[in-house]
């Protein structure tokens, strides 16, 4: 190993919780440790240790290490894995030689025999040993006990025997030759054994001077309490073991008696100093070793680090002595193992510890020799200090910080750890340009702090922390000069230089290092406002300041690097060459021969090529604005991977060192662009590098293999990157890394032992902080930035939420005494469902179960059996005088710890708990440790399970404060995952968390009870009641409940919404409510519109009484009022001149009014208005009329339901009415013409005749009278409602005519009603009839007020008979006369424009519709040039058709020519050319179809007077062009 003979090494640090990781061969040459997946050698020849190798092989966590002690094969060591595997190796070429996988489960222990030189040794989680012969590849399993090894050791005296230490305290021997193999069960620890050591002498015989205070029972010829006597002499002689464990106690066992002659109980030592949160509960780990050649005497770890001699000689207080003397000799955190080795003349101890420190002791001064230091994260940051030559500060994953005296002469390991106040990966360092031992740091998690490394008593000094924190991680640290808002220059209370960091969030900040509380700059708002900068500035990712502090190098996530001049950050010039991410930006030096190279800037990215420019012209420039560089001064290529950072040389002029991923540093020549010499010692990325300041052959680097390396330029081998296959090596190389384990990454920090199972053993359960990167290994590094971003709060993240959510959350205080261990539930996992079975309803018939079963059983058996116990209690008792623990003296006679000492009675009790759990009854489990005053262990172990109860709950006061809160707190999740929340809730509430109580119900919709607790317990203005309200109402509201969804709006004073929200359903009673709650409201508007659709809906069920009451609240409803007054006058009015036979679901609920029988309607109505609704006054008939002017409604269809109509025709006849009343004749005209053509626009024929009749029952004369015949539109309104008058009179003439000519009027009836015109008639059968099949449930409501016109054709024939015989004929004559203004020339020749208008409308609308068609279906069938003629096809059928359809709407016969678009929009414009002539007034007004009424005239046959016939030929023939009419003149006109 030359090559690594040359490297200087911080290696990555041992691994914690294992019986043997460490060990020293037997030729004093090598001392070895497992560090993660690989096992570190050091040379520990000369007076500091020298990096020897590593052995490389493993993929996941080295959980044994042993050297092979045999003479002659000190090179051979072999190791253990969580990989499965065990491997043996050759030192020599470190390289395996031979490996098995005999284990099923993880290996937990590991031995190599001192006796047998091809016999290694291991046991697993579930308690196999294999010994496995390695020359002869063969192999033997045991299995003594069903429980975990925690550590075995082979006999150094017998080839044959094998000592297992247990995590239950359980120390078995076992002879390996022997089929049943186990010789002893050594009973007496009662928790994890952590290390067994065989006395390095055999025979028990020269320690005599312990014998008197053993407690002898005089033995029967020799006789073994433990187990059977064998022949062999030397187990006859015996030997010693010791034990560590668990319980801080060390025994010492006899392996003749098999039982325990001495015991050592850990003393309480003066803690020193050490890195060690005080809130962190430390496990102890107590390891023992017995030196070769000191068999009285025995070292051991202690509680916090310590480690003791014990004299074994020492009768009395057993005596100690502390190893060390001089302050910070001793580790600072627990030691997991200790080894020996003779080196010349010394005696050598090598101790591994938590604190990361190996450290090497003189056995003979007890003074420690050296320390090593060792790493435990990836190293991300290296910088040498400028002012204090040789320093160098490390930044390392595991959340400190080393400095190391690189110059240091007596020791070179010479290395302080700063840990204060960091809680996460330092991930950024750099020194104070001139203030010594001024170190600034950056973490993973954003926060920027300053430590002082020079002071004395620097050890416990914590750090000045920034007040601003990044969001993410800090990337990069520079001290510069001030920049605005701070002055430069450093005048008064300014300082000289500023700290500035940038982080993955793409900010840059300037802190003040002399107010480091106050708030940092962000550096963007200078650059801003100095070049006015309106775009979005890109995201920062890289800083330097060049050296002599006039320009400052950006670098952007864009891979773009601004260079900018200070102080005020006047942007010089862009450099626009990397297209990456840049991760390290470097100036060169200042101090060299040629001064043109300090212009030098190299910069690399996560593309592989490094790129060097020279600004000097760039700077010496004037232009005006910034310039862009696009062409490099150097490029360096060769790398395969991303660039993690540079370093120039201060020592020649143009070299530079580059750290890569993929795994080497590169040293160049740059102005030569020449690869000089490449280092590849890492085992992974290089994430840091740094070139000594004193030895221009030195180089220092960092990687994610948690180790920093030194190394000589001169002494490699290689002079540039690998190339293709070497980077391959290294991918499989890094594949080796050990994977993430999530089970073991999450466990909680305070872990308590009910949670180790023996992963504990190998890893360490210190805070999550040196877990996370020790398990990363594999994860991409987190300097590469982008994926620092992405993965540092996903890691995060896990262990947080496991915190949140374990059975054991933040349980430090509260962990479980030791005995509970025994007993974890191993049935409850065997066997859950005996733990839900209900044996309890038929217990309770028969007596109650007994709390003690098993030592009742054993009590009540044969009269042999317990004259035995009696003996065996005589026995013990009589021991107990010597002051020894008589449990294993009882071995399995459990039950006799009734009549002895407390610690069988614990262990009695503790038996009975098992048999509970396996027998599912984990309540007098419960009961039984309660006895034992141990709930802790009882309600952490319920929680774990799920099985926390009420009574559990109640108790648990009794442990503390604290026990209690976590307890409920559990047991309140473990409801809500019963899904018994509000039992939950009220739990939480008993410690006192209303907010979280309220919460869980709401967020389980338990809205009620959230809002009771809210309302008892909360301040009233809180929000959160408010917050409830609504999300109750919201989900109300969604589920339809909308008056509960009311209360709650009113509830969160939110009275508007519950107005909504009632109104939602629409019905009477909810409008009516709801118009009355926006009223108390103070919402007029809202309440007046609800109140009137409220009234709307009630006149549908034609309730006028209710519709009233709800309007009379409001004086702007007041016209409203008439129109419904007006509304139930006119339907009463309908009802008594049509009464309908048929009975109506829902009786009409009318008004008792006194009714003026004798005065017109509109008299009537008005004397109803002033006497009832008082409106006395004209103010209120014009407010009235004010009101209801506004209102307008949208034109009546035949689709319009009936009662709608109605209204609207009551809404006109009210105006009509008003405006009557105050003798306004040319509007009431109007009014009382919209109320008869809506009726008529409906379809509804005979409701036109009857309103007519009604409101005009002496016709038109006397209102034409009335009117200012000066003003033209009233008469002409005038004319149209004669018009529609003298209609309704035509058909009632035609519909009755005298006996004789029915049968005449019945054979001509049906040319009239040819299916294609729309007459009048017609209309309103069609409508009718629709109407009343489409609401069927109405049609007997709508009968008697509507009268539909089909109830009157069907059933009033026999009516209408009689009528006829009592009209005269000569007075019909003169009623016909009367129909003579119905035929006026000049409308029928308007109606024949708009006819044709909407003929020729008709057919473009056919043919676009046509052409549509045959378009897609072209576009479907068809495609390339056959589309044309298709389409020209299309164009011709398409004008065909619609003629085509014209055709028979003419009812002709003979096919004419196809109209072209072109003829159709030439006739279009003629059409309307023709009429924009007509007179405006024509058009203003509606009439009834002139031809339509000569048609009528013409059937009336004989009654029609000759001169009428003539004219509505005359008509008919200019006119009746159009097919339906000249279908129905045709007899006439032939």
């Amino acid at each position: 190993m030359a090559a690594a003979g040359a490297v200087q090494v911080l290696p990555a640090s041992p691994n914690w919780y294992s019986s043997r990781c460490s060990d020293a061969s037997s030729d004093g040459r090598l001392f070895g440790f497992a560090a993660r997946h690989r096992v570190c050698l050091l040379e520990i020849g000369g007076a500091a240790p020298a990096f020897y190798g590593e052995l490389i092989g493993h993929t996941e966590r080295i959980s044994g290490f042993a050297f092979c002690h045999c003479p002659g094969q000190s090179s051979l060591c072999a190791t253990s894995s969580d990989d499965g595997s065990v491997k043996i190796w050759d030192t020599e070429a470190l390289a395996p030689v031979v490996e098995h996988s005999r284990h099923q489960n993880a290996i937990s222990a590991l031995h190599w025999s001192p006796l047998v030189k091809d016999l290694i040794v291991s046991g697993d989680e579930k308690g196999v040993i294999v010994c496995y012969w390695y020359n002869r590849s063969d192999s033997q399993q045991f299995f003594p006990e069903p429980r975990t090894v925690f550590c075995l050791t082979c006999s150094p005296h017998h080839e044959n025997l094998v000592a297992i230490g247990y995590r239950d305290g359980m120390v078995v021997i076992i002879d390996i030759s022997r089929k049943r193999e186990v010789l002893h069960r050594l009973r007496g620890h009662d928790d994890e054994i952590h290390c067994l050591a065989w006395c390095p002498v055999p025979g028990e015989e020269r320690l005599s001077a312990w014998q008197d205070e053993l407690p002898v029972v005089p033995s029967e010829e020799g006789e073994v309490p433990n187990g059977e006597l064998t022949p062999d002499t030397t187990t006859k002689k015996g030997c010693y073991l010791a034990s560590g464990s668990k319980d801080q106690t060390i025994r010492i066992w006899s392996c003749s008696r098999g039982r325990s002659v001495m015991t050592l109980k850990l003393p309480p030592t003066k803690r020193r100093g050490g890195a060690v949160d005080p809130t962190v509960k430390e496990r102890i780990w107590l390891t023992v070793h017995w030196p070769p050649g000191h068999p009285t005497e025995i070292v051991s770890s202690c509680f916090g680090g310590e480690l003791l001699l014990w004299d074994l000689t020492q009768s009395g207080k057993r005596k100690w002595t502390l190893l060390g003397s001089s302050e910070g000799q001793n580790h600072s955190r627990i030691v997991f193992n200790l080894s020996s080795v003779k080196h010349q003349d010394k005696e050598l101890l090598f101790s591994i510890s938590m604190d990361r420190d190996v450290k090497c002791w003189d056995l003979s001064t007890l003074e420690c020799i050296w320390t090593m230091p060792s790493l435990g994260g990836f190293v991300y940051s290296l910088a040498f200090s400028p002012v204090d030559t040789g320093c160098l500060a490390i930044g390392v994953g595991d959340s400190m910080i080393r400095v190391w005296n690189t110059l240091s002469m007596n020791n070179i390991y010479d290395v302080k750890t700063f840990w204060q106040s960091i809680k996460s990966k330092v991930t950024a360092l750099s020194w104070h340009p001139t203030k010594e031992g001024c170190l600034a740091f950056g973490t993973d998690d954003g926060k920027v702090g300053i430590f002082d490394t020079f002071s004395g008593s620097a050890k416990n000094k914590p750090p000045q922390i920034s007040s601003t924190y990044h969001k993410k991680t800090v990337y990069t640290l520079a001290w510069g000069p001030p920049t605005p808002p701070l002055s430069p220059g450093g005048e008064g209370e300014q300082p000289s230089v500023t700290l500035y960091s940038c982080a993955g969030e793409g900010i840059v900040f300037q802190h003040n290092p002399w107010k480091l509380n106050g708030e940092a700059n962000d550096i963007n708002k200078v650059i801003r406002d100095t070049n006015s900068i309106k775009h979005k500035l890109p995201a920062r990712t890289e800083i330097s300041w060049k050296p002599d502090g006039k320009l400052l190098a950006l670098g952007n996530e864009d891979g773009s690097i601004e260079i900018f001049q200070a102080p005020n950050l006047k942007l010089l010039c862009t450099i626009q060459q990397h297209h990456k991410l840049i991760n390290a930006i470097r100036w060169h030096h200042e101090h060299g021969s040629q001064p043109e190279l300090s212009y030098l800037i190299a910069s690399g990215s996560i593309n592989a090529t490094i790129y060097v420019h020279n600004l000097k012209s760039v700077i010496e420039s004037t232009s005006e604005g910034p310039l862009i560089i696009a062409e490099p001064f150097r490029t360096l290529a060769g790398h395969t991977a991303k660039i993690t950072s540079l370093s120039w040389s201060p020592h020649h002029e143009g070299r530079l060192v580059s750290a890569c991923y993929d795994g080497t540093a590169q040293v160049w020549d740059v102005m030569k662009e020449e690869p000089l010499c490449n280092y590849r010692g890492h085992q992974g990325r290089l994430l840091s590098v740094q070139w000594s300041p004193v030895d221009p052959d030195s180089v220092y680097t960092g990687a994610d293999d948690f180790s920093v390396h030194k190394w000589h330029i001169s002494k490699q081998e290689h002079t540039r990157p690998p190339q293709g296959k070497k980077s391959i090596e290294l991918e499989k190389k890094r594949s080796m890394q050990p994977k993430v384990k999530a089970k073991k990454k999450k466990k909680p920090i305070g872990r308590s032992p009910c949670k180790q199972d023996p992963s504990d053993a190998m890893n360490g359960d210190e805070s999550a902080k040196e877990m996370l990167p020790e398990e990363n290994g594999v994860s991409d590094h987190e300097g590469e930035k982008e994926a620092q971003e992405a993965e540092l709060p996903d890691k995060v993240s896990t262990t947080v939420s496991k915190d949140t959510s374990s059975s054991a959350y933040d349980y430090s205080s509260l962990s479980l005494p030791k005995p509970f261990v025994t007993q974890k539930a191993i049935p409850v996992k065997k066997d859950p469902p005996k733990e839900k079975a209900t044996p309890d309803a038929s217990l309770k018939k028969r007596k109650p179960r007994s709390i003690l079963p098993f030592s009742t059983f054993l009590d009540h058996r044969s009269k042999d059996e317990m004259h035995q116990d009696c003996l065996r209690l005589a026995t013990c008792l009589k021991t107990k005088d010597h002051n020894e623990d008589m449990s294993p003296d009882l071995k399995d006679r459990i039950h006799l710890g009734l009549f002895t000492d407390r610690a069988s009675l614990h262990k009695m009790i503790d038996v009975e708990g098992k048999h509970h759990l396996e027998n599912g009854h984990p309540d007098l489990f419960q009961q039984l440790m309660l006895w034992k005053g141990d709930m802790k262990g009882v309600l952490q172990a319920a929680a774990e399970r799920g099985e926390l109860t009420d009574q559990l709950v109640a108790i648990s006061p009794m442990v503390g404060y604290q026990a209690w809160v976590w307890t409920v707190e559990a047991f309140a999740k473990q409801l809500c995952f019963q899904e018994q929340y509000v039992k939950a809730a009220s739990h939480l509430l008993s410690i006192h968390k209303v907010y979280e109580a309220i919460d869980l119900l709401q967020v389980n919709q338990f809205y009620r009870e959230a809002i009771v607790i809210a309302k008892a317990r909360l301040r009233p203005e809180d929000p959160i009641l408010k917050d409830l309200y609504m999300s109750w109402a919201a989900v109300l509201e969604k589920d339809g409940h909308y008056a509960m969804a009311a209360k709650c709006y009113l509830g969160a004073s939110s009275p508007y919404d519950a107005v909504k929200v009632l109104a939602k359903k629409g019905d009477v009673a909810s409008l009516k409510t709801a118009a009355e709650l926006a009223l108390i409201s103070g919402e007029e508007e809202l309440s007046a519109n609800l109140s009137f659709r409220c009234a709307q809906d009630l006149l549908l069920s034609r309730n006028w009484v209710g519709a009233q009451e709800v309007l009379q609240q409001h004086k702007t409803l007041f016209g409203q009022r008439l129109v419904f007054c007006l509304n139930e006058l006119l339907c009463k009015c309908l009802s008594e001149r049509n009464p309908c036979n048929r009975k109506s679901p829902v009786p009409p609920c009318y008004h008792s009014w006194e009714l003026n029988r004798e005065a017109s309607f509109l008299d009537m109505v008005i004397e109803v208005w002033q006497n009832v609704l008082g409106m006395d006054t004209t103010e209120q008939a014009t407010c009235a009329w004010e009101q209801l002017h506004t209102v307008e409604h949208p034109p009546s269809t035949s689709n319009t339901h009936p009662k709608q109509v109605l209204f609207h025709i009551s809404h006109d006849l009210s105006l009509a009415a008003l405006s009557y009343r105050s003798a306004t004749w040319h509007e009431a005209v109007k009014n009382i013409l919209g109320a008869v053509t809506r009726s008529y626009d409906a379809g509804n024929f005979t409701l036109m005749q009857e309103i007519c009749r009604i409101i005009l029952p002496e016709g038109c004369d006397n209102l034409r009278q009335k009117l200012d015949s000066t003003h033209p539109q009233s008469m002409d309104a005038c004319r149209s409602l004669e018009g529609f008058v003298a209609y309704g009179l035509l058909y009632d003439l035609w519909w009755n005519p005298p006996k004789d000519s029915l049968g005449l009027q019945k054979a001509g009836l049906d040319p009239v009603l040819c299916p294609s015109e729309q007459t009048g008639l017609e209309k309103s059968c069609v409508s009718d009839q629709s109407s009343s099949e489409e609401t069927p449930d109405q049609s007997a409501v709508e009968m008697d007020e509507t009268c539909c016109h089909t109830a009157e054709v069907q059933t009033s024939e026999t009516e209408n008979d009689a009528r006829t015989t009592s009209v005269d004929l000569v007075d019909r004559q003169s009623e016909l006369n009367g129909c003579k203004v119905l035929l006026v020339e000049e409308i029928a020749a308007l109606q024949n424009t708009q006819r044709d208008i909407a003929e020729v409308q008709q057919i473009l609308a056919d043919m676009i519709r046509q052409h549509q068609q045959e378009r897609n279906n072209l576009q479907e069938n068809t495609t390339g040039s056959t589309q044309e003629s298709n389409l020209q096809q299309s164009s011709e059928s398409e004008s065909d058709k619609p003629h085509s359809d014209s055709n028979q709407l003419n009812g002709k016969d003979e096919v004419k020519q196809p109209i072209t678009l072109p003829e159709l929009t030439k006739q279009l414009l003629k059409a309307q050319e023709k009429l924009a002539q007509f007179p405006d007034n024509l058009k203003i007004f509606p009439f009834p179809d002139v031809l339509e009424c000569c048609l009528v005239l013409l059937h009336t046959g004989s009654l029609c007077p000759p001169k009428l016939c003539e004219q509505a030929l005359d008509l008919l023939r200019k006119h009746g062009s159009a097919g339906a009419y000249r279908k129905g003149g045709r007899r006439f006109l032939t």
